[in-house]
């Protein structure tokens, strides 16, 4: 009877080994990953600089882990049940909406302005996005829910002005020729490559450590999305700008 009940222990014990241990692993796997974009508002396109074009982050991005960040420079913390609601929500607003939406019949035709983007990522690990062209100026010619989705997310944005401060470690600079500029140029920042080949229209790169102190310092947090005017080595001027990086970029 003991070695029976051994054997029995035994055996229990070696199943829990095998099929156990591998869904603890699947689940640590899934809690210790990066946080992935479950919802988001942002834009894109319209009568921007190219500068603007490159650098504009996401108005609202909110991660699985339930992280919000606002303009890649303001972030909050949602609960679970809050982050749920909201990806809930969103996937409700956005489920059955054109990829592109369009105005009804009778909408004044607006041109030059963004693109607004929704997007949340359904129980099919999907993202699903939505464009709306010229929404805040024709919002009464489209679905109810598209106005809902904006109305959700503005709230977040609203929130997040009484979060805290997005910073990163990793930094997106942008820099355009700026040979006919105004004002005295500053020395190019030391420690931050150098702009190399072609500036058409922009020049990009995404750097990370000392070099983001450096960058941070000669254009201090705040004033980033402006175009501050340096020059470089060998005399060439350029308009420097730069954000912070998102934890998906």
């Amino acid at each position: 009877m003991r070695l029976r009940k051994a054997l029995l222990v035994a055996l229990l014990s070696l199943t829990a080994a095998c099929g156990g241990a591998e869904s603890d692993m699947s689940a640590v796997a899934a809690d210790g990953g990066p946080a992935k974009p479950v919802a988001l508002w942002g834009a894109e396109g319209g009568f921007v600089t190219p500068t603007t074009n490159v650098l504009r982050p996401p108005r609202v991005v909110l991660y699985s882990d339930g992280l919000v960040i606002v303009d890649a420079s303001r972030q909050l913390k949602l609960t679970d049940a809050e982050r749920d609601e909201t990806v809930a929500s969103m996937e409700k607003y956005l489920t059955g909406q054109s990829p592109t939406a369009e105005p009804r019949s009778g909408a004044p035709a607006v041109t030059d302005v963004p693109t607004t983007v929704f997007g949340v990522r359904g129980k099919d690990g999907k993202m699903l996005q939505v464009r709306v062209p010229a929404l805040e100026q024709v919002a009464d010619f489209y679905p109810k829910a598209l106005s809902d989705a904006k109305k959700l997310m503005e709230g977040l944005a609203a929130r997040a002005e009484a979060g805290t401060d997005y910073v990163a470690t990793r930094v997106r600079m942008v820099v355009e020729a700026a040979g006919s500029a105004e004002g005295k140029p500053a020395p190019w920042p030391a420690g931050v490559t150098e702009p190399s080949g072609t500036v058409d229209p922009v020049w990009q790169k995404d750097i990370e450590g000392a070099a983001v102190s450096a960058i941070v310092k000669a254009v201090p947090a705040g004033q980033q999305y402006e175009r501050s005017l340096f020059k470089t080595g060998s005399g060439t001027l350029f308009l420097l700008s730069w954000r912070y990086l998102l934890p998906d970029e």
